[in-house]
């Protein structure tokens, strides 16, 4: 759904800004579903009355979107469904559908569902081609993917559960074993199969992002059903816990890749911040020295570029089949891999949820630190002027 390249600090995300202009709502009056009020045939809704609460209705149920043919995934509504306006929630479903498009293609234009449609042809081509080496990837099968620990964890689904197995290294960077090593190993066949199938068709294949030469992007060859259970049934739950205040309970779309390092492919990769609200990161293997992930602290856009702090410095050495959780707008690079291959396994999850409240909101101190710095600054000095000015006030009435 979302653009699939890595952002670095300072550079626009390429989305236009969907509040166009100031808030406005429906006028006094109720409203049915033929769009009438108070008797009257009202006017279809223009841009600037698509809006979504900032708070869901959490007892509310969503519909199911999986049959109707959508610009967008089915599940992008049934996320979005639960923040729309109460007068909208008992609407047909044909309503609801409408006013969240209307919302949804404000980062789409035509030109850019143009796109995408041609990327559905390319990845259509690409699938009705390539041979699978391993088929069993395809689908999930969680007890020969993933550690035991880290199911029973899933599994249990409380923050203590999930504690249990993690450690937090640096706050809001959590690490934990997860992949068995057959399915990194079987990852790893498929990965060199589609390349070679790639340099025997001479098929151009698009690369994971805009900052990496080599690496393969796993929907595009068939992984895409499978990397969506990987999202909703395995990092949603730890995110909804963890990262909440970006959109983690609402996660609803993907972009699932690996990236190749070494002396013959990409040796290191630049500071940036990903598309993403949360980031998973597995190493798969094989063997290789260097390559450190380093993290300098989160940043809303406005502060993308500001210094890094002393305690915001973190380096992670990757380990084979252990992961790293971050979120998307948490600053990071990689160093230098200096000897043999690095690969690995990236999954950007996305809320379109918090992408669109996001555009109503000016204070992200729930998680951009260098928003909470300044936010504590302009406490102080609120504190520091009152004291001073009762100081004078105690002044005037001594004299």
């Amino acid at each position: 759904m979302s653009l699939d390249g890595a952002t670095t600090p300072g550079a626009g995300d390429g989305r236009p800004d969907p509040a166009g202009g100031s808030q406005s709502g429906h006028a006094n009056g109720s409203i049915n579903g033929a769009g009438q009020q108070n008797g009257v045939v009202a006017p279809p809704p223009t841009y600037l009355t698509h809006r979504l609460r900032l708070n869901p209705n959490s007892d509310h149920r969503p519909d199911n979107y999986e049959d109707l043919e959508l610009d967008f995934s089915p599940m992008v509504f049934s996320s979005l469904e639960r923040y729309l306006p109460p007068n909208l929630l008992l609407q047909p479903r044909e309503v609801k559908v409408n006013y969240m498009r209307e919302i949804l293609v404000r980062y789409y234009p035509e030109s850019e569902r143009v796109r995408i449609q041609k990327h559905r042809e390319y990845r259509q081509k690409i699938i009705s081609n390539y041979q699978r080496l391993h088929r069993e990837l395809y689908t999930m099968h969680a007890a020969n993917f993933f550690n035991p620990s880290f199911l029973k964890a899933i599994n249990e689904n409380t923050e203590q559960g999930f504690r249990n197995i993690m450690s937090e290294p640096s706050p809001g960077v959590f690490t934990f074993e997860m992949l068995q090593p057959r399915f990194c190993e079987m990852l790893l066949a498929e990965v060199e199969n589609f390349e070679k199938w790639v340099h025997e068709t001479k098929f151009r294949i698009m690369r994971p992002n805009t900052m990496n030469k080599y690496g393969a992007v796993l929907d595009d060859f068939g992984m895409e059903t499978m990397l969506d259970k990987l999202m909703e049934d395995f990092i949603r739950p730890i995110s909804k816990i963890f990262f909440a205040e970006v959109g983690g309970s609402t996660l609803d779309a993907h972009h699932g890749f690996v990236l190749e390092y070494g002396m013959d492919r990409d040796v290191d990769l630049g500071f940036h911040v990903d598309d993403s609200e949360v980031t998973l990161n597995v190493c798969l293997g094989k063997q290789f020295s260097g390559g450190e992930l380093f993290f300098r602290g989160v940043r809303c856009e406005k502060h993308v570029n500001t210094e890094t702090q002393p305690e915001e410095i973190f380096d992670y050495s990757h380990v084979p089949g252990r992961a790293v959780l971050h979120r998307g707008r948490h600053r990071h690079g990689a160093r230098a891999t200096t000897s043999g291959n690095r690969i690995n396994l990236l999954l950007w999850c996305r809320s379109s949820v918090f992408r669109e409240l996001r555009k109503y909101q000016k204070d992200f101190s729930s998680w951009c630190t260098e928003c909470q710095r300044e936010k504590k600054e302009r406490q102080r000095q609120s504190v520091a002027a009152t004291k001073l000015e009762l100081l004078r006030r105690e002044g005037q009435a001594a004299t």
